[in-house]
């Protein structure tokens, strides 16, 4: 990939990564195309805003969920 693509396609993710965090879908992917691309879903992505007015964008852990054993004991 040359320079220029790999620019316009870091700019397209970051995009992309803005529209997410704000709790949307962008237009035209589905959670599908989103995961194929290697990029969370609308609410695994939080905006804060910081003193300064510029917001930071951090990913949320997934919820833990209990371990729960389904082989019969024996």
């Amino acid at each position: 990939m040359c320079l220029a693509c790999e620019q316009g396609d870091i700019g397209l993710r970051w995009e992309m990564i803005e529209i997410i965090s704000s709790g949307r879908l962008p237009e035209g992917h589905t959670a599908e195309d989103l995961r194929a691309m290697g990029l969370p879903l609308p609410g695994e992505l939080v905006r804060e805003q910081q003193p300064d007015g510029t917001f930071l964008i951090k990913q949320v852990a997934p919820a833990a969920t209990a371990f729960v054993c389904d082989t019969p004991d024996r």
